[in-house]
């Protein structure tokens, strides 16, 4: 997977399965513009790809900002010149029960998980367009597909992803560019860290692997389809969760 020459933006890249695709996709030979709301985790990360011998920039943007999001983008197309491949990958959880679920927390998974990847992929098109050739990737999640308990916000706001996904790998499939998703199941992040022993365990029982998955993991699937050969897929869903959902 020889990304040398193209130009990546990850969002939500200063942790987690965001970094990990930034790296990853640095490794392949891409040049990495790092986007998120932490300037110092930005920077770590841009470090740590430079120091490996890549090529990375860490540009901090509130991707809930229309505006930050246009300027974060003019900023990186500026100083590299291009967008070739976008991955979505920006999310939060606010988890409670539907019934006492409070619309900013509605609001504010829906804004960064889904509305960020609306802002992101409009800015990331005109560049791609101009070189007839990109890949868009947006990372949704398994509870996309099967629904969580506590988490309608964030179910929601991944099932919309995949929408969007299918909407868009329609609109510009005929300038070649793809638009695909990775649906992450159980992932080792910062995220998950934070669950109780009971759940881990009662999550492993529904995974055939029976173990968690790695951030590395999900972003392998990323950096192939970022590549030329994923250039005939577009519109699909790759899950990577151990086999917890299938079909």
């Amino acid at each position: 997977m020889n990304l040398a020459g193209r130009v990546a933006l990850v969002t939500g890249a200063s942790q987690g399965i965001g970094r990990a695709c930034a790296l990853k996709l640095a490794q392949c030979g891409a040049s990495v513009a790092l986007v998120a709301r932490n300037q110092q985790k930005l920077d770590e990360g841009a470090q740590e790809i430079a120091q490996a011998g890549g090529n990375a920039r860490a540009f901090a943007a509130d991707v809930e900002n229309e505006d930050q999001v246009k300027a974060a983008f003019k900023a990186v197309i500026s100083e590299f010149g291009k967008i070739d491949i976008l991955v979505n990958n920006a999310g939060i959880t606010r988890d409670q029960l539907i019934m006492r679920m409070k619309r900013a927390d509605w609001d504010a998974v829906l804004n960064t998980n889904l509305t960020s990847a609306y802002l992101c992929t409009q800015q990331a098109i005109s560049s791609m367009l101009k070189q007839r050739w990109g890949r868009i990737i947006n990372i949704t999640s398994v509870f996309g597909q099967t629904g969580q308990a506590g988490q309608a916000n964030y179910a929601a706001s991944k099932a919309g992803l995949i929408g969007l996904t299918m909407a868009v790998a329609r609109e510009i499939g005929s300038r070649n560019i793809t638009c695909n998703a990775v649906a992450p199941g159980f992932i080792e992040t910062a995220m998950t860290s934070t669950l109780s022993n009971e759940i881990r365990q009662s999550a492993l029982k529904m995974i055939p692997l029976n173990r968690i998955g790695t951030p590395e993991e999900v972003a392998n699937c990323v950096a192939f389809l970022a590549s030329e050969e994923a250039g005939y897929i577009t519109g699909h869903v790759l899950n990577v969760n151990g086999g917890m959902l299938m079909g």
